[in-house]
């Protein structure tokens, strides 16, 4: 009888300790894959940071070639970005002259690049030769064909058009051929998205 009880105390210690084995090797095979999945997460978000970098460097260099090439202005504004690029308009005129067609070009360019899905506004503007009222529909009109033009161009963004008639001048009281006239004959451009990273803008340069 004591026999039969020795051999069944010492099944039952074996089978203990085979069982803590078990456990000690589901704990190290827990803990190993744990490291693994942390280590995968680690350098996925390396990666990830290093791919933001590029990003914001190839955004730098774009912003300071638009910058350089066409005499671009840029600020940050509180909605996002801010454009005012070379694009005019004559006198008493809506449609887009070929000599501005680059700078547009390269503008569809950057915000499908940089800010696909985004919201482009074009505001447009008059010189103050004419009524209010009319300056207001002829800024319109130059913001719709801009617009239109981006569009055509295939803009990975949304674009809505916005007449601001005479306002935010850029030459006070110049209109028609007067000088200075031209440069309230305008477009401008602002860049709403939640990507838009105002610290490639350079603070102090305006952008009208």
């Amino acid at each position: 009888m004591r026999a039969n009880v020795r051999t069944v105390a010492f099944v039952l210690a074996g089978g203990v300790a085979l069982a803590g084995c078990a456990t000690r090797g589901q704990l190290r095979e827990a803990i190993q894959a744990q490291e693994a999945a942390l280590q995968a997460e680690r350098a996925e978000r390396i990666a990830a940071d290093e791919r933001l970098a590029q990003d914001l460097a190839q955004l730098r260099s774009d912003i300071e070639a638009l910058r350089r090439e066409f005499d671009a202005r840029i600020a940050a504004v509180e909605k996002g970005i801010q454009f005012a690029l070379p694009v005019h308009f004559d006198f008493d005129r809506a449609e887009i002259r070929p000599q501005d067609m680059a700078a547009l070009d390269r503008f569809v360019e950057v915000v499908s690049k940089h800010y696909p899905g985004s919201v482009v506004t074009v505001e447009g503007f008059a010189d103050p030769a004419g009524s209010a009222a009319y300056n207001k529909r002829l800024s319109k009109r130059r913001a719709e064909a801009v617009r239109a033009y981006l569009i055509d161009k295939g803009i990975q963004a949304q674009v809505r058009a916005v007449g601001m008639g005479e306002e935010r001048l850029v030459v006070p009281g110049a209109a028609a051929d007067a000088p200075g006239a031209e440069l309230n004959r305008r477009v401008v451009f602002v860049i709403e998205s939640p990507k838009v990273d105002n610290s490639i803008v350079m603070i102090g340069s305006a952008a009208e």
